[in-house]
């Protein structure tokens, strides 16, 4: 057994300790964070033994949740909400943002969290995570109000998420790269595994959900079509296609061997315009493929750069290999002009099964 193994707790002093500002308040919410990452992953870990059950009800947006995901919603909540660091946070597994309950100092920050992503993966035993997005509380210490949470995603100071998979992870951004750390059994603790993980800027390997593919734009159809022609289209080379529908799977698969995710617009629900939460799935995640050397988009504008009109607001998902989100922001930015090549679909073409009109034929 190593021993003098860098914890993250140990990682997050050393990293105060390189800033002008040492912030105690910071720390100590981030080994809150992962206190309640650790239970999260146990109760996951117990599978049918424990709490997975079939929905039990609605979570803010309407969906159908588990009892897992109200579990660990709770969890992450009582882990956090003690220790006078937060003046307030969102869930995507509440409607309306929740106060810290009286008898518990108010701190500088706000925290932001999908308790458990990917939660329909939990009946095939398959990765899901926790996704969570620290700010800074515009009162200080006081409780906050609904708009302080309405902050663009570069003003995050720290985002991150735990994958509970094969191995139980942290991975974490400061605004000083990214690093991974693997939760020990034996000792209870995260240990730095994975330094300084980075992006790729290149990639033939992409996931997106294909069965979608009649209500997406012309520009992520063009951009599918190319890839799965293979060597013998525009691109010249062959594509490795993934879904996990899980986001933290899919983006810590980008972070270990490079790739793009892709869930963006479509037109299967009008009054969505996209299908991740921008504060506590866009922006985290944004900010950490950034943070390792990757781009985050909508197809149109930078995730980071959104001012969010809700706590509950939706945007589509473009994030991974630099070059690779640069062809799709050009390939939109042609349709939106009117300069975007002509395409016939593999999966949608004459002498397919789903011959038909694209849903969107029309520009806007």
């Amino acid at each position: 057994m190593q021993y003098g193994r860098t914890t993250l707790s140990k990682f997050i002093i050393e990293e105060q300790r390189q800033t002008a500002e040492r912030d105690e308040q910071l720390t100590a919410l981030i080994n809150d964070i992962q206190t309640g990452c650790k239970y999260i992953s146990a109760a996951v870990a117990r599978g049918p033994l424990g709490v997975h059950a079939a929905a039990a009800s609605q979570d803010a947006p309407g969906e159908p949740q588990q009892k897992i995901e109200i579990a660990a919603n709770d969890i992450m909540l009582r882990s956090c909400e003690w220790g006078g660091q937060l003046a307030g946070m969102v869930s995507e597994r509440l409607p309306e943002p929740y106060t810290i309950p009286n008898g518990y100092p108010r701190g500088r920050y706000l925290l932001a969290f999908d308790p458990l992503d990917g939660a329909s993966n939990i009946d095939v035993n398959m990765s899901v995570g926790s996704i969570f997005s620290i700010l800074r509380a515009p009162l200080g210490s006081e409780s906050a109000r609904p708009e302080d949470y309405l902050q663009a995603g570069a003003k995050q100071v720290c985002a991150g998420y735990a994958l509970y998979g094969p191995a139980a992870m942290i991975v974490l951004t400061l605004g000083r790269g990214v690093h991974g750390f693997s939760l020990d059994p034996e000792i209870g603790a995260y240990i730095l595994t994975h330094p300084n993980m980075r992006v790729p800027v290149d990639s033939r390997e992409f996931a997106v959900n294909v069965s979608n593919e009649r209500f997406w734009e012309r520009p992520v159809q063009r951009y599918v079509a190319e890839c799965l022609r293979g060597k013998t289209g525009v691109r010249e080379a062959d594509f490795n296609m993934r879904w996990i529908a899980s986001l933290v799977a899919e983006v810590h698969r980008i972070l270990i061997r490079g790739g793009l995710f892709m869930n963006p617009r479509d037109n299967k629900d009008p009054k969505l315009e996209g299908r991740a939460g921008l504060l506590y799935q866009a922006n985290p995640m944004a900010m950490i493929i950034e943070q390792a050397g990757g781009r985050a988009s909508t197809g149109r504008e930078r995730l980071l750069d959104i001012q969010p009109d809700s706590i509950h607001q939706r945007v589509p998902v473009i994030l991974g290999s630099t070059n690779e989100v640069e062809r799709i922001e050009r390939y939109h930015r042609e349709f939106d002009a009117g300069t975007d090549e002509a395409f016939a679909s593999p999966l949608f073409s004459s002498k397919s099964l789903f011959s038909g009109e694209f849903a969107f034929g029309g520009r806007g």
